[in-house]
């Protein structure tokens, strides 16, 4: 699929971008990319995170201005200062997390701002009405007087969507729109889309999960890395060949680079140090297991979305998880928080170090203590002896390069940040190191660096989990690599099944079942589909 395949459409778009571009501070979040919206079709926008997405669905829908590139509405130039431009113009965004004002009615959140007035004041007969024959017009059993936060999550989406149309979108962004949702009530909303479709509203989808994806789209664009990978129909498109195009692999690619340097897994009579079973957290996690040995490098594969960040947090306590069971070093763990995984002997460097790791206004020996100050403090008093000590000590193994321990830690380079933040957790002595994308955006020398020193830890016996979007990392350096999909554990490689490919065909695995194909049929709001709508998808 290259970036000149567009399937050809006899409808002239309603929408219609080309060559947008983007950038922040510097930084090209958005390249030249084309995309185009025809009357009538559901169009699926896919890409791993930084592919760009969102920053293009905020230009169409006025919440960006773009810094280049044409942009026409029917025909018309189109430039929106803002979401309210857009949406006169037909444009409306449904976002991921559903906004709405739970005690007040379903007419009055559809109306919000809009209410229909007389003498002055709000027309409540005529919003109401209004709002009902909105709901029979999309098929849905819906109360205009029922107070919003007593329906389903499903339905307070069905109503948010509605809202989107009632404003008279020609054109409807839905961005993870199942991700709040129950499996069963996932046909709801397809047959929702189905209806919205034959009306000539065309919809932009955004999701993860490709059983949605080829249950209710027509076509799909590819973006990655800001670009334009390329526009086709989704129809005779092997799921295998979509996850090449988001990952930027080719078969013969992975073919060729399926050469790893893995440590050795220890013997398989050894106790596992982590056996996680049944894990259930939401939708998010449904059911994932993981074993992990002393001195072995168990790689979590699997695209976003597809569980692998949430079960290390829930491992280590962040977001605890609702289900299943922990066993470290053969005993029964429940961490509630990050407090009861260190105390277990967990340690987890998150994939966002500005976010959730360093602090930048500290110094890289504050930002390196920070996990170790209990073992530091007496009677409230850090020991600075002991807390210099071990900074030299860790500044010094993992060669961190700063012109000093009082350096600030936001003038470093990312690889050398990022060695502090696995030397703040080496000095908790923990037996389960878990690294979640430990060497994105960082040069490659940091890289090298980086992955020496968590084969290192392993070697003399630590536990590690490593999670990484990179599968030549995944391959390198794993002695078995776990794939998730949608929340579950869907593979298990050994040593010597762990290539680029065998982990591209577990994450892109699963068909459109019949399930699915049935959940798209028309049903009302009030419907409860006997059967849940498959998703196995990436």
């Amino acid at each position: 699929m290259s970036a000149d395949a567009s399937v050809a459409t006899t409808d002239a778009p309603f929408l219609r971008m080309e060559g947008i571009t983007k950038r922040f501070s510097g930084v090209t979040a958005l390249d030249g990319v084309d995309f185009a919206l025809v009357p009538g079709e559901v169009h699926a926008l896919v890409g791993e995170n930084g592919a760009g997405k969102s920053t293009l669905v905020k230009i169409m829908t006025g919440a960006y201005r773009r810094d280049g590139g044409e942009m026409w509405v029917e025909g018309r130039p189109a430039g929106f200062a803002t979401p309210a431009d857009a949406q006169a113009a037909g444009v409306v965004a449904v976002h991921q997390e559903i906004h709405i004002l739970g005690f007040r009615t379903v007419a009055e959140n559809v109306f919000l701002g809009r209410e229909p007035r007389r003498w002055g004041v709000i027309d409540w007969r005529r919003m109401n009405d209004d709002t009902a024959r909105l709901m029979a017009e999309l098929g849905l059993d819906l109360d205009p007087r029922a107070a919003l936060g007593t329906l389903s999550t499903a339905r307070q989406q069905m109503v948010a969507i509605a809202r989107g149309v009632s404003l008279g979108a020609k054109v409807l962004v839905l961005d993870e729109p199942t991700s709040s949702l129950a499996e069963r009530e996932v046909a709801i909303l397809y047959a929702l889309i189905r209806r919205l479709q034959a009306q000539g509203t065309a919809i932009v989808y955004i999701s993860h999960r490709f059983d949605e994806l080829y249950a209710v789209c027509d076509r799909v664009t590819v973006l990655r890395d800001g670009k334009l990978v390329g526009t086709r129909a989704l129809a005779g498109l092997e799921r295998l060949d979509l996850v090449c195009q988001m990952l930027g692999k080719s078969r013969e690619e992975m073919q060729a680079g399926d050469a790893g340097f893995a440590p050795d897994a220890p013997a398989s009579a050894d106790e596992p140090l982590l056996h996680a079973d049944g894990l259930r957290r939401g939708t998010r996690l449904r059911g994932v297991n993981v074993e992990v040995r002393r001195g072995e490098i168990v790689g979590l594969a699997g695209l976003l979305g597809s569980g692998r960040t949430e079960t290390a947090r829930a491992l280590f306590g962040a977001d605890p998880a609702e289900g299943g069971s922990i066993r470290l070093k053969g005993k029964a763990i429940e961490p509630r928080s990050p407090d009861d995984g260190i105390a277990a002997g967990i340690a987890f460097l998150s994939e966002d170090r500005k976010a959730e790791g360093i602090i930048p206004e500290l110094s890289v020996g504050e930002n390196l203590t920070l996990a170790a100050l209990p073992t530091l403090t007496r009677f409230g008093i850090v020991s600075r002896a002991k807390q210099q000590a071990l900074v030299e000590r860790y500044m010094t193994r993992l060669g961190i390069k700063a012109s000093s321990s009082q350096q600030k830690i936001r003038e470093l380079s990312g690889g050398n940040q990022q060695k502090v933040l696995l030397a703040r957790w080496l000095c908790t002595d923990p037996e389960l190191l878990i690294v979640d994308e430990p060497t994105r955006g960082i040069d490659i020398g940091a890289r090298g660096e980086i992955q020496a020193l968590v084969n290192e830890l392993a070697a003399g016996g630590m536990g590690v989990l490593m999670i990484s979007s990179d599968l030549e990392e995944l391959v390198e350096g794993s002695s078995r690599v776990v794939v998730l999909r949608d929340g579950e554990d869907v593979a298990r490689l050994a040593r010597g099944e762990v290539t680029q490919d065998s982990i591209i065909r577990a994450m892109a695995g699963g068909s459109a079942t019949a399930a699915v194909a049935s959940a798209v049929t028309p049903a009302s709001a009030s419907d409860e589909p006997s059967a849940p709508a498959a998703e196995v998808g990436a």
